[in-house]
């Protein structure tokens, strides 16, 4: 019989290595996928992660795909270290895309630096508004603030659906479900001459450092780390609970929101069905695989990019489908999760409860 129990003490080394355990494991399990796909490792882990890094546009690429992934890990991070749940990221960042949009189409050519300010924090306040949704459950009737979350990224969903149906559609766009492409004034500056890369990933790199320097050096970060480590502890000490979950889940709504605008106002330019591929659920992925370290999670965004980066190549080089992203993302989840359960908790032989007991067979004679 096998029984969990806690270790004495985690290894804190461990604990910053296994990140890259899991990616050796998901690496080697990949190569074996793609053995039964036909397909040479080498030649795939080289459209996957030399490819990105060949030339301007696909390093351009990569900094797209990695901005809105940076930027809801960073507010899920801040979440998780206080212990609060919030799988809502993908719905806040649809719901701050839908918000930029509908201000972005009515600027023109002409419209100053303020229709883009306006354009952003509407985004901002949508993703800060929706995360309040879930926030005022679980805070008023104490609801799971998993499932409110989950829901709720749903709902954003059709709200976008039915915008790009509805009243953001194009009308001249024959039917097609998008809006009109945006006015040069309300478009994020460019980072580089060619590419679609935006000044939106310099931002996302300095909240993050912003947010890194917050959470473990001023007074808020340390409360923050307090009630998800000691929730007891935070409450005698005499912490604010609901100030901290207000002000985590705002601002992790406020920085999905905004991850949402900058993709509408930056790489895409319109509003469109698919303005995200999944990038607030593959965030949590890069939170755990940054060790919900703000200053790590950029390094984890950059590299959930590469693999983001590299389907695109694949299909292009190798003929394989967008599912493999997936797979990607569902396997390294696996081993790191399992990496961190045997890193605080082993696993010990122990006999059963009630196990029959041998008698020796001399003794009992004696006892007759």
């Amino acid at each position: 019989m096998v029984k969990v129990e806690p270790r004495l003490e985690s290894s804190q080394w461990m604990m910053w290595l296994s990140p890259f355990i899991a990616i050796t494991l998901t690496l080697a399990l990949s190569s074996l996928l793609f053995v039964w796909l036909d397909v040479s490792p080498v030649r795939a882990f080289e459209v996957f992660v030399i490819m990105p890094f060949e030339d301007s546009y696909n390093l351009g690429e990569l900094l797209v795909k990695s901005t809105p992934l940076m930027l809801c890990a960073v507010g899920l991070a801040l979440c998780y270290r206080a212990n609060i749940w919030n799988i809502g990221a993908e719905g806040q960042l649809l719901i701050g895309a839908v918000a930029a949009s509908a201000v972005a189409i009515s600027a023109t050519d002409q419209s100053g630096p303020l229709a883009l300010v306006l354009a952003i924090g509407a985004g901002v306040a949508a993703g800060a508004g929706w995360a309040a949704i879930p926030t005022l459950l679980y805070r008023r009737f104490h609801t799971n603030i998993i499932l409110t979350t989950i829901m709720l990224n749903y709902v954003g969903l059709y709200i976008l659906l039915w915008a790009v149906h509805g009243p953001l559609r194009d009308p001249q766009g024959f039917g097609f479900p998008e809006s009109v492409m945006f006015a040069d004034a309300v478009m994020l500056s460019p980072l580089f001459e060619s590419g679609r890369a935006s000044m939106a990933i310099v931002i996302a790199i300095g909240i993050a450092l912003l947010a890194g320097f917050a959470l473990f050096r001023t007074l808020p970060g340390y409360q923050l780390r307090v009630l998800g480590e000691a929730k007891a502890a935070a409450k005698y000490a005499g912490f604010s609970e609901k100030k901290l979950v207000w002000g985590v889940m705002l601002l992790a709504g406020a920085l999905a929101g905004f991850a949402g605008a900058a993709e509408v106002t930056g790489p895409i330019g319109q509003l469109i069905p698919s303005v995200s591929p999944g990038y607030g659920y593959a965030a949590i992925i890069v939170a755990y695989l940054g060790r919900l370290n703000p200053i790590s999670v950029v390094i984890a965004a950059l590299f959930m990019g590469v693999l983001y980066m590299g389907s695109d190549l694949a299909q292009i080089e190798l003929g394989l489908p967008t599912a493999v992203t997936g797979l990607f993302q569902g396997t390294l989840l696996f081993f790191l999760l399992a990496c961190d359960f045997l890193i605080n908790y082993r696993l010990v032989m122990v006999k059963p409860l009630f196990a029959r007991t041998q008698t020796n067979p001399i003794d009992n004679q004696g006892a007759a």
